[in-house]
């Protein structure tokens, strides 16, 4: 029987929050390697919100998605044929690959796992550009310190939920703010964060004031919009605040006016500087030799929320701007062979 493959593309860009119309199925030919290549098999990959800036075509600091061209992202996939002398048939490999079943590669942007330290999926959560983002946006910029107050928006997110954790072995107060009652749940009960807030149901500037009596020094930003406002009324002096995600704001199909509520930068002389982990490249060696340690000694967890079938990839996107996953979105396209 012959093997079937096929790619995602993006077929216009979307005004506005994007649809199933935004993503377009199309039959394409299996890849045939040439000397110094190999065929990947996609097994993983990952939908992440900085995705929905990468359909519009504003200048940015990654380049827009083409239309009519495939979508790519991190992912994981295996050796199914190979002509490179670097890697044998059944190596399981990571890096940004495009939404295709089956793929080309000449070696570089990807790289061999280790699956004796974590499971394939734990690289494109935990011990990848999730743990790396939170690794980087608190040590860095947010310098958390014992007996600080530490708030996360977005902190059932797969980035949240590590930043609250961390913060946690740096013996900080934990506030985390996520939008039911489930994920709440979760990062008090499961997570061991001090304190979470559903920011759909409860009042945020009342509840914050409740979780927050000494003020709040790190507010690690992922949503913006009225979330953000809520917490900026609350920091102390000398707070620190990584932004990394303005989820809230991602759709809208005409920007809200801004920037809000600065004065509050002024009078509590607190610093708000935004980052991309790319930039700190040349130091995630070091940061993943202690992710993957705190993931051994069991006191980094994460979580994953998967969802089967390349079919379903659209959906499986669409859904972060619904707030079905808890933890990491991923979608297994396939089993190793």
């Amino acid at each position: 029987m012959s093997i079937q493959n096929s790619e995602i593309r993006l077929s216009a860009r979307p005004i506005g929050m994007p649809t199933m119309e935004t993503f377009q199925f199309v039959d394409i030919d299996m890849p045939t390697p040439r000397d110094g290549q190999v065929v990947l098999k996609l097994l993983y990959l990952s939908v992440d919100p900085y995705m929905r800036g990468r359909m519009s075509d504003a200048k940015s600091y990654v380049a827009p998605f083409e239309v009519g061209k495939s979508f790519e992202g991190e992912a994981v996939a295996q050796v199914v044929e190979s002509r490179h002398d670097r890697y044998a048939v059944g190596d399981i490999v990571f890096g940004r690959l495009p939404w295709r079943r089956y793929g080309l590669s000449d070696g570089h942007g990807i790289r061999k796992l280790d699956l004796s330290i974590a499971p394939m999926t734990a690289y494109l959560s935990v011990l990848g550009t999730t743990g790396l983002t939170a690794y980087f946006g608190l040590f860095d910029i947010g310098q958390p310190k014992p007996g600080e107050t530490v708030v996360v928006s977005g902190a059932a997110g797969a980035v949240g939920m590590t930043v609250g954790q961390i913060a946690k072995l740096c013996g900080c107060r934990v506030v985390g703010i996520a939008g039911s009652d489930a994920k709440t749940e979760y990062l008090v009960q499961e997570l061991g964060f001090d304190a979470a807030i559903n920011y759909k149901t409860q009042n945020l500037h009342t509840a914050l004031k409740e979780a927050c009596p000494n003020g709040v020094d790190v507010y690690f930003d992922n949503v913006g919009g009225t979330v953000t406002d809520a917490v900026l009324l609350r920091i102390n002096d000398d707070a620190r605040i990584p932004v990394c995600g303005q989820i809230a704001l991602y759709n809208l199909a005409k920007p809200e006016m801004g920037p809000r509520l600065l004065s509050q930068l002024v009078v509590h002389r607190a610093l708000m500087k935004g980052f991309i982990v790319t930039d700190y490249q040349p130091r995630f060696p070091h940061a993943i030799r202690h992710l993957a340690s705190w993931v051994r000694a069991g006191q980094l967890k994460y979580k994953e929320t998967i969802v089967e079938g390349f079919e379903n990839v659209p959906d499986a996107f669409l859904g972060l701007f619904r707030g079905e996953n808890i933890g990491k979105q991923l979608v297994k396209v396939a089993d190793p062979q």
